[in-house]
């Protein structure tokens, strides 16, 4: 059974520095490691972990080199997908040998795993919040779903293609979803969009391909389903989604990054 993880919105900074004065992002991260290393031997075997986005705070060599460092240490192969937050030359020059890693252009990538394809999306609009994914990728898309039949396929962006109603970050989500929605309405084989930016967990559909938001591996959007306010942030437990084939479908859990006690017996008895 094909599974993979998904890791978003690390935001690394160079060691010392913080977040908005607050986060230590690269604590985080390297905490979500600890806890996929850990929770192994209990949801292995695992394929493939994805990292949709924002890997780096400001797409520095720096940032890069650190969120390499921490990463090294997970004992699941990786691909990712830059975020707002990323540089594309800056984490192409990070990624020299990486097979998933296109030599120029938008960084997009597919992936064939024993009974599912993941593919990468770049939906980078450089300078901007937003996301965008631009004719050529969307045609790319089309020609790689090409010979997948009715291969379970998982398709991985930053920026979500839903609304979710936290007003700050609607404004900077996917423009224009329509064109993703007609590509894989084509497809007729189980298929979800997995996505991050929002660093928080958001489930809903665009047409009829179920959208999942994961939630970030340290602060998350303050949820307010109210009316447009200053963005703000919570330190709300991070947390990683899983995603594998199941036979009839594509089946997710959440792992959250504790700590958490447990786990202990129904029965009471130790």
């Amino acid at each position: 059974m094909p599974r993979i993880l998904q890791i978003t919105d690390p935001h690394v900074l160079p060691i010392g520095e913080l977040a908005y004065g607050v986060v230590d992002t690269g604590a985080a991260l390297q905490a979500a490691v600890e806890a996929v290393n850990d929770a192994l031997p209990r949801i292995g075997p695992v394929d493939l972990a994805v990292v949709t986005g924002d890997l780096t705070d400001h797409g520095t060599p720096a940032e890069y080199d650190r969120f390499l460092e921490i990463m090294a240490g997970l004992r699941v192969d990786y691909a990712a997908i830059p975020g707002n937050h990323d540089d594309r030359e800056a984490m192409r020059a990070a990624f020299p040998t990486a097979a998933w890693m296109p030599p120029e252009g938008e960084i997009r990538w597919r992936i064939d795993l024993d009974g599912m394809t993941v593919v990468g999306l770049d939906t980078h609009v450089p300078g901007a919040p937003h996301g965008a994914l631009s004719p050529e990728a969307l045609n790319w898309l089309e020609h790689t779903m090409d010979d997948l039949r009715n291969r379970p396929l998982i398709v991985a962006l930053h920026h979500p293609p839903i609304v979710t109603g936290i007003v700050q970050m609607d404004r900077q989500r996917l423009r224009d979803p329509g064109g993703l929605e007609a590509v894989l309405a084509r497809h007729p084989g189980p298929c979800r969009i997995i996505a991050g930016h929002v660093h928080r967990f958001v489930m809903d559909t665009l047409g009829s391909t179920p959208v999942m938001i994961a939630p970030g591996t340290s602060h998350a959007v303050t949820l307010d389903l109210g009316t447009a306010r200053a963005g703000t942030f919570d330190m709300e437990l991070g947390g990683i989604l899983i995603h594998e084939a199941s036979g009839t479908g594509i089946r997710s859990h959440l792992l959250p990054i504790g700590p958490f006690a447990g786990p202990f017996p129904f029965s009471g008895k130790a």
